[in-house]
């Protein structure tokens, strides 16, 4: 084989790797972009639930005028909650 030959194929084979490398940082940075935004968007999802949910037990007590349904709480009071289960009959 000629000397020519052995140095365009030497050649072809560099910038082969060489592209390889270039497009293999090309395609990880634009992976860790949207890595990053989808990061971002879970994020802002999940602090958006939480104020919903911060929102919606807010308002629940303002529903009920306060009274305590739950019967593990030390403020329930039974005949507050049987006095407001006959007055909505």
């Amino acid at each position: 084989m000629s000397a020519t030959l052995n140095v365009a194929r030497y050649s072809a084979l560099l910038s082969g790797v060489f592209y390889g490398i270039y497009h293999r940082r090309s395609l990880q940075k634009a992976h860790d972009q949207e890595k990053e935004h989808h990061a971002i968007h879970q994020r802002e999802q999940l602090i958006s639930q939480a104020r919903d949910a911060w929102r919606h037990k807010q308002e629940s007590p303002k529903e009920s005028d306060g009274i305590i349904t739950n019967p593990e709480d030390p403020r329930f009071d039974l005949e507050k909650l049987v006095a407001k289960w006959e007055k909505g009959l």
